[in-house]
């Protein structure tokens, strides 16, 4: 029968998957194999994004530059459907690109630095865009029009982002990301130059089977629910379904190799994020100040907590000033009582005398909450440093051997008049 094209032959996506990860690892050197494979989901999943609920964000960060971030953006720019790359854009442009027709645009935020980091200033209106866009539906009123004929109306923010930046970003996006943290190649370590005029061409080849394979996959994952590792929920898994969904979709050894990866970079974000003041704060109460205590007052923990080392307390403002009283009770006021009332202090009866202080029972249900597991306990290490006051008594101070081996906690005894 002549005038019939033949049916296209099927596309193999574990096979095409692999070819993507290749094409990434000839000129992107990544810290671990666990990134690659993430980048590599996150590629494809930029072509399926309308049929998911909500977006990973991709976040490549370094504390220094030539870390290979902006080479990462180039790839993922050749790979991804409809990539828009910026450094400066403004909030209504922002706004337009993803409302333009033509389909949603995957945006390439390099120098994320720049909007989130300590100089970025008048910035607000894009890191409420980045901040938003993270899930469907996500929209913000705007004014359009000109002069004094303005009307208002409602944009939405909804789209692939990838970001490129020194330093590290707030836990609003940080929490909604897949953090890459890259580094400086090391000496045997070889990346192929990338040339544009010649290589963008064969990202692009990638890019189009990449849209040719997961149109035929949108009901399909749109209806997924991907089984999470054990361990991965809440936030994480949000992050991480529509990665595992792709994965899922492509078969082969990627299902196995996506929850690997979700698993190793969950953890590695977890351990590289530095807790928030008032966590950190929650967290040296609980392991360095009342060590089994059941009341402590004021400066009994001030003293402990400013002589602390690799401790902000010391130095907390950007004038060098100690944590105050005043500090202590703003930063713990945040968080509640068993009873649901702030923590606040209260007077604590030493001998003859009341001073203000905290309690471990209004700490503890905080503690529960916030602060990650407490180390292991080893025989030196159990007898606190610092005074310990229950019913109104001082337990004396600690063995000399026990403060030199764990200097973190041990301080000078403190002395509570009585």
């Amino acid at each position: 029968m002549t005038g019939v094209n033949p049916p296209a032959p099927s596309i193999d996506g574990a096979v095409l998957l692999d070819q993507v990860e290749a094409f990434h690892r000839r000129f992107n050197i990544f810290p671990t194999e666990a990134a690659y494979v993430a980048v590599t989901l996150w590629d494809a999943h930029a072509h399926l994004i309308d049929a998911f609920d909500g977006t990973a964000r991709l976040a490549f960060l370094s504390p220094e530059p030539g870390s290979g971030k902006s080479r990462a953006l180039e790839i993922v720019e050749t790979l991804t459907p409809r990539a828009a790359t910026t450094v400066n854009a403004s909030a209504n442009a922002l706004f337009r690109l993803v409302e333009a027709d033509g389909g949603t645009p995957t945006l390439l935020f390099d120098e994320i630095d720049t909007v989130f980091g300590p100089k970025a200033g008048g910035n607000e209106e894009v890191r409420g865009f980045l901040n938003s866009g993270y899930r469907r539906g996500a929209k913000s009123l705007r004014c359009v029009g000109d002069g004094s004929n303005q009307s208002t109306e409602w944009f939405s923010s909804f789209c692939a982002v990838a970001m490129a930046g020194l330093g590290s970003l707030p836990d609003t996006i940080l929490t909604r990301s897949v953090i890459i943290r890259m580094r400086k190649k090391a000496p045997n370590e070889k990346a192929e130059p990338y040339r544009r005029r010649v290589h963008e061409k064969q990202g692009h080849a990638l890019r189009d089977r990449l849209a040719d394979w997961t149109a035929t996959l949108h009901d399909q994952v749109a209806e997924a629910w991907p089984e999470m590792p054990d361990g991965v929920s809440d936030r994480p898994a949000d992050v991480w379904e529509p990665l595992l969904a792709v994965a899922d979709a492509a078969g082969g050894h990627w299902p196995e190799r996506a929850r690997a990866a979700c698993v190793e970079l969950i953890k590695s974000a977890q351990e590289g994020d530095e807790a928030s003041l008032g966590v950190r704060l929650l967290t040296d109460l609980r392991d360095k100040v009342f060590c089994g205590a059941d009341r402590m007052p004021t400066a009994a923990i001030l003293e402990v907590l400013l002589g602390l080392d690799d401790a902000p307390w010391a130095d907390l403002n950007d004038d060098g000033k100690p944590l105050t009283t005043r500090g202590l009770s703003k930063l713990l006021k945040q968080y509640v009582r068993p009873d649901n009332t702030p923590i606040g202090p209260r007077s604590i009866r030493i001998g003859s005398g009341t001073p203000k202080g905290y309690y471990a029972e209004d700490l503890v249900d905080a503690w529960a909450r916030y602060c990650p597991p407490p180390p292991e306990k080893s025989a030196t290490s159990a007898t606190a440093a610092t005074t310990q006051v229950s019913g109104g008594e001082s337990v004396a101070e600690e063995p000399v051997e026990s403060r030199h081996t764990h200097g973190e906690a041990a301080t000078r005894q403190l002395r509570i008049a009585g």
